[in-house]
């Protein structure tokens, strides 16, 4: 006992003699230096060396399994937080800690094991993706997202989430359209400002992206998109500007691509003129991860932050400002802005973080959010909801194992996910046996043949999706003669690094086909339904088929609660209230940016690139200028299968009584319309308003929104008063003669419906002069001239 006595006590005073001598280390080192956050920044700056400036703008670096990549191991970030993307460079002798970034933007993406310790998980929420939220059109809803996301964000460690994605939706097959919002920058710009002040809320950072007109993943880091300052401006900047003006992000990601022959990451007029001078950003910009070529362009460009960072970058930053040719005073400024976001981060303020976040409460509300942004593409016959049958054949390997969301950057770790089956059953119905095993059975197998790859194996060679079991006509008649109702799963899915195809992917393949023809003259034989479910993350076609079918549901891919979700709305329990915003065009080659997408390549200057990948040189010319999306189809008449704004209802609306604060417009316009349910069971209506304007001195699409709402839940026959007003702003265009936003004097029209081509409510107003809304600078501009579309 006294030898143990002993044994305490000499443990006891070796340990205060190692704390003590590291405190006095640690009080030495940093005596009489300026620490961050009780002196000046730039007093703080003035103490660092030339060495220390050249890494805290570049980050820690990145190394993936099985490469010669430095940095910590993916998953290792500095030991904090397994599985985030990045750390950037800790200076403790001027009190400058590491941040950590992790992605992503449909949930925090972690290791949700650890050191193969399953005793204790860190799973996330899997949400919905973007695709589906901003078809909720709901900026509240989306805002309460926002603030459990970022409860999340804080309590696993993380300091910035490098999300959301906001690229516009141009062309159908872009592979991460799922991550993004809407074919619309209106939409986009507030759907992604809701989110982002929800996540910063908690205190906590995001990483709006891909800055700019990153809107293809084939060739991202190599091709060159070439299109007109106007279309950059109006459709493709002007989403991020509400962004930034209506969330004020901590941070903003600039894109992998060239745009008019310069790479986002290095280009000053993109970083600096635009985003800071005309806009007023205050945050900073951090790379794609090994996004540009030149670190010290980029340092000049205002790119502060090099992701995930190397020791070259250090160097060459390093010797230029040695030999001078970059100013240090760049340098300066550039760790003055990651510093003041530092200032703010939970890493500086010492936030004991929890890795408790309340999933099992983030799991209800993603299940809400997801039934919100569903979206009802057809009902005839009032197939849904189905009350009163029982007994449901389920038919497709996505019924099964739903797709919750989309690969790469976009996936998460979650704990589980309910499927369409799971659902159903949940909701009280009978989904066949049978059928159950049937298709079980067969994605066990499959997924049994599929190669073990690691993670940079996957990226760059994606593992094929399992193909559709073909169903025998037999088996369909017997389901038919035994199940009340048949509902059908398709299921698409995408991801970083590539985009999508049109064979066995836009469109349907001929198992898939096979199965709903086969599925639809069986049940119909016998007078009952079948209900198409789409489980996908883009626009898929639907005209080869849909005449078959009584009900369709766009289901997109709605996180972890998903198969619940779906069957609140194929039940009933909630009426369905999302609709698109995005278009379903009638036929591929309808979409106006279908000949030029993803662009040519230029093979012959291949070369390598980082993480031995081989990179193709390859250029994209935006023809179709502005006329992206509904802006194209309306102008110039293209019927598409489902317009954007479109949806269906459980119940009807009537609008009635707009009516103009002014029939001249004097600074701002209101306009106030009323809705009313005007059907049986209570629902919620998204209302639109559009603006056609006069085109004197450039042409014009025939409408563009400017403004949206959804009400509240309206019992039959309540009705709401929804209210408008737009400013001067709203009311511009984009004159590149002038490099100015210009409303031009005349007659503008306001339309207020349910979707662009469903317009229930008309009214002009009068603009007396020309107006100039703000003059720019010349800037972006193609160094050869577009062949554009125009309005004539």
């Amino acid at each position: 006992m006294k030898n143990t006595v002993l044994s305490y006590i000499t443990l006891f005073f070796f340990t205060v003699t190692i704390f003590y001598n590291h405190s006095f280390a640690q009080t030495t080192e940093t005596k009489g230096l300026p620490q961050l956050g009780e002196k000046p920044i730039k007093e703080v700056i003035g103490a660092m060396t030339l060495e220390e400036k050249a890494k805290l703008v570049v980050g820690n670096g990145f190394k993936m399994p099985g490469t010669k990549s430095e940095g910590p191991v993916l998953g290792q970030t500095q030991d904090r937080v397994a599985g985030a993307a990045g750390t950037t460079f800790a200076i403790p002798r001027l009190g400058i800690p590491s941040i950590v970034v992790a992605d992503g933007p449909a949930g925090v993406r972690i290791d949700s094991i650890r050191n193969n310790d399953h005793s204790k998980a860190y799973y996330a929420t899997a949400w919905p993706v973007g695709s589906l939220l901003a078809s909720s059109w709901d900026t509240s809803l989306v805002r309460k997202v926002g603030d459990a996301f970022g409860n999340e964000v804080r309590e696993y460690g993380i300091d910035i989430l490098l999300g959301p994605g906001m690229n516009i939706h141009r062309n159908p097959l872009g592979g991460r359209n799922f991550e993004y919002y809407s074919e619309d920058p209106v939409v986009t710009g507030n759907i992604a400002a809701a989110l982002v002040n929800g996540i910063q809320s908690n205190g906590v950072g995001t990483s709006i992206k891909h800055f700019v007109a990153n809107n293809q993943e084939t060739d991202r880091s190599t091709v060159n998109t070439i299109l007109s300052e106007r279309a950059l401006r109006e459709i493709y900047l002007k989403g991020f500007e509400i962004a930034v003006k209506e969330s004020n992000p901590w941070t903003v990601m600039s894109s992998y691509n060239y745009i008019n022959g310069v790479y986002a990451s290095e280009s000053y007029d993109l970083l600096t003129t635009i985003l800071r001078k005309e806009w007023g950003y205050k945050g900073f910009v951090m790379s794609d991860w090994f996004g540009g070529k030149d670190p010290v362009a980029q340092q000049k460009a205002g790119n502060n932050l090099l992701m995930p960072g190397t020791t070259e970058q250090s160097e060459k930053i390093i010797d230029a400002v040695k030999k001078g040719t970059l100013s240090e005073k760049i340098l300066d400024e550039n760790i003055e802005q990651i510093l003041n976001i530092i200032l703010k981060s939970p890493s500086f303020q010492k936030y004991k973080y929890s890795d408790q976040p309340g999933l099992q409460d983030h799991a209800q509300l993603s299940r809400e959010a997801a039934a919100e942004g569903m979206v009802l593409l057809k009902n005839q016959g009032n197939a849904l909801p189905f009350l009163q049958q029982h007994s449901v054949a389920l038919f497709g390997i996505n019924g099964y194992d739903l797709i919750a969301g989309g690969k790469g950057s976009g996936d998460v770790n979650k704990a589980y996910k309910i499927s369409l089956k799971e659902g159903l059953t949940n909701a009280g119905y009978t989904p066949d046996a049978e059928l159950e095993t049937l298709y079980t059975n067969y994605l066990v197998a499959e997924k049994a043949k599929q190669p073990k790859k690691s993670i940079i194996e996957e990226f760059t060679n994606p593992t094929p999706p399992i193909i559709e079991l073909g169903i025998d006509i037999a088996t369909v008649q017997k389901k038919a003669n035994e199940n009340d109702i048949a509902v059908i799963a398709i299921g698409r899915n995408g991801g970083e690094g590539q985009d999508r195809k049109l064979e066995s992917d836009y469109y349907f393949n001929d198992i898939e086909k096979s199965m709903i023809k086969k599925v639809s003259d069986a049940f119909h034989a016998q007078h009952k339904k079948v209900i198409v479910v789409l489980n996908t993350g883009g626009v898929i076609d639907v005209t080869e088929w849909r005449d078959d079918v009584d009900a369709i549901l766009l289901a997109w891919q709605p996180g972890l609660e998903g198969g619940n979700a779906i069957a609140d709305i194929l039940s009933g329990k909630i009426n369905p209230s999302g609709k698109l915003a995005t278009t379903f065009p009638a036929s591929y080659k309808d979409v106006p940016s279908a000949k030029n997408f993803p662009g040519i390549e230029f093979p012959e200057k291949a070369y390598e690139g980082s993480m031995g990948r081989k990179l193709i040189p390859a250029e994209v010319t935006y023809e179709e200028g502005i006329y992206v999306g509904y802006r194209y189809y309306n102008t110039f008449h293209v019927k598409p299968a489902y317009e954007f704004g479109y949806g269906l209802s459980y119940t009807n609306f009537a609008y009635s009584n707009l009516t103009l604060s002014s029939p001249v417009f004097n600074g701002n316009i209101t306009a106030d319309i009323t809705v009313t349910n005007t059907g049986k069971v209570a629902g919620k209506e998204i209302v639109q308003l559009y603006v056609s304007a006069p085109t004197k001195n450039i042409d014009k699409p025939v409408e563009e929104l400017k403004a949206f709402a959804k009400t509240n839940l309206l019992k039959p026959g309540e009705s709401q008063t929804i209210s408008f007003t737009l400013n001067i702003a709203d009311l511009a265009s984009f004159n590149t003669a002038q490099s100015a936003w210009i409303a031009d004097a005349g007659m503008y029209t306001i339309k207020i419906g349910a979707s662009s081509l469903d317009i229930n409510q008309a009214k002009t107003f009068q603009l007396e002069k020309d107006w100039v809304v703000e003059k720019t600078a010349n800037v972006l501009f193609p160094a050869t001239t577009i062949n554009e579309l125009k309005n004539k």
